[in-house]
């Protein structure tokens, strides 16, 4: 554990109007805090036990603020494993804010954005694994991520990270003791162990590897970008695919001008639905630039869907889109299936087609079983949710790959003292980029870095 000399506050509750609001307190002041502001029949909080739930009122310093449930927690026993007592006052933005300001007036400071989950993690309750899970739970948007989440929180990850690096260390225990030994006394048995320890490390590592593009998508949502010349069906399919109008939708060309953003659920995977702008040549200054922004988003989507309109000719423009779509990540949409068809296209792109009239609601179910076709491609969407890497620990894990790429080349070619010795750095490095994934080794800008994307009070 590491002591803190401070002790922090903070609303832990969403802002705005509800049944209950929770300020928390942490730190060695918490208790003496408790006892300054809180006014209970019986001892005061100083003198109750750990898991006391005890109704009173707060006030500051005579006015009373609110009346209130404080619940206590004595180190090591709590989330931070330091002393720490909640208000639980009436909902709503002034309760709280008024009970937090008289935390500050006896002592308290207000707690940095994650710092009590970080401090969770400095005092060994949780690795910096199981701390990003913290997170990952509060913003999961299915019931996949959320198992996702919860399965790492509980250590799912931890444990598979913590056996590759204990394989690993097991390795550059070897390569010392083989250093030990003269060149010509060493047992055949030890460098083929060692080969093959590099092997199945390598491929257990590639293993994680695969499960990024599923973490990807639970944590960030898929980027399902709508394109489409104006008047083709975009805003119309994206509130088919809604359930509701999202969109306005009209026959005047030009009426998105702007990217419109929706979320929708498809198996457990979060998708983040944008409509763009109608590509075409304008003057408006406006529409040009949501001409651009729908360009960006098509270059950075996860799924394309372009959307023909069948009753207009085919153009060079809209004959040119076609040859422009990545076949791994793109649907294309005949719209307007019940008009006589005008557009023509001597050979269709190898890409998932689906021909709709959105109007009727035709061909909605189709759409979303193309997108289904391309998510399988990341996510077994039939398997249970299982625990996935984030974009941090595939960095370090592409480090660690590397590193161990180095050391099969190098042992395989000749595993003499020379290619032991130079072997060293390289298992260092990769150690190190394996401590920084759980938290074995860290430094503050890796804290800074982990927990400056959590919200203040977690």
């Amino acid at each position: 554990m590491i002591f803190h000399d401070d002790t922090i506050a903070a609303v832990i509750t969403p802002p705005g109007e509800g049944g209950v609001a929770i300020v928390r307190v942490s730190g060695p002041d918490a208790l003496r805090i408790a006892d300054a502001l809180f006014r209970c029949a019986g001892p005061p909080p100083t003198s109750r036990a750990a898991g006391t739930f005890v109704y009173g009122k707060v006030f500051d310093p005579v006015e009373e603020i609110d009346e209130a449930l404080l619940l206590i927690w004595r180190a090591p026993r709590s989330y931070t494993r330091e002393d720490v007592v909640e208000f639980q006052c009436h909902g709503g933005p002034l309760p709280a804010s008024r009970i937090l300001r008289a935390c500050f007036s006896k002592g308290a400071r207000a707690a940095d954005p994650g710092e009590f989950t970080r401090r969770a993690f400095l005092n060994g309750r949780i690795d910096l694994v199981q701390a990003e899970a913290v997170m990952d739970l509060v913003r999961s948007h299915s019931d996949r991520a959320r198992a996702a989440a919860l399965q790492q929180l509980e250590g799912g990850l931890s444990k598979i990270f913590d056996q590759v690096y204990d394989d690993l260390m097991l390795i550059a225990a070897q390569v010392e003791a083989t250093l030990d030994f003269p060149e010509d006394e060493l047992p055949a048995s030890i460098p083929e162990k060692i080969i093959s320890e590099i092997h199945r490390i390598r491929s257990r590592v590639n293993e994680l590897l695969r499960t990024w593009n599923e973490g990807h998508l639970l944590r960030d949502g898929a980027l399902v970008v709508i394109s489409g010349k104006p008047n083709a069906g975009k805003s119309t399919l994206l509130n088919a695919l809604l359930g509701h109008d999202r969109a306005i939708v009209s026959n005047i060309p030009g009426t998105t001008r702007d990217s419109i953003e929706a979320e929708f659920l498809l198996e457990g995977i979060p998708l983040r639905l944008v409509d763009t702008a109608g590509l075409r040549d304008s003057e408006d200054f406006v529409e040009r630039e949501g001409i651009l922004r729908a360009r960006k988003y098509i270059e950075r989507a996860d799924i394309h869907i372009h959307m023909l309109d069948m009753s207009y000719p085919s153009d060079s423009e809209s004959l040119q889109a076609l040859t422009n779509l990545d076949p791994a990540k793109s649907i294309l949409i005949c719209n307007k299936m019940d008009l006589p068809t005008l557009f023509h296209v001597e050979q269709w792109p190898e890409v998932q087609r689906v021909q709709t009239v959105l109007e009727q609601n035709q061909g909605v179910p189709e759409v979303k079983e193309a997108l289904k076709q391309i998510l399988s491609g990341s996510v077994d969407l039939s398997a249970r949710p299982h625990v996935v890497i984030s974009e941090r620990h595939r960095q370090a894990l592409l480090d660690v790959s590397r590193e161990i790429d180095q050391l099969k080349a190098l042992f395989e070619a000749d595993l003499t003292d020379e290619a032991l010795v130079l072997s060293v750095p390289m298992l260092r490095e990769a150690l190190m980029r394996l401590g920084e994934v759980t938290g074995r080794e860290y430094h503050e800008d890796l804290l800074d870095q982990v927990f400056s994307s959590f919200c203040i009070g977690k």
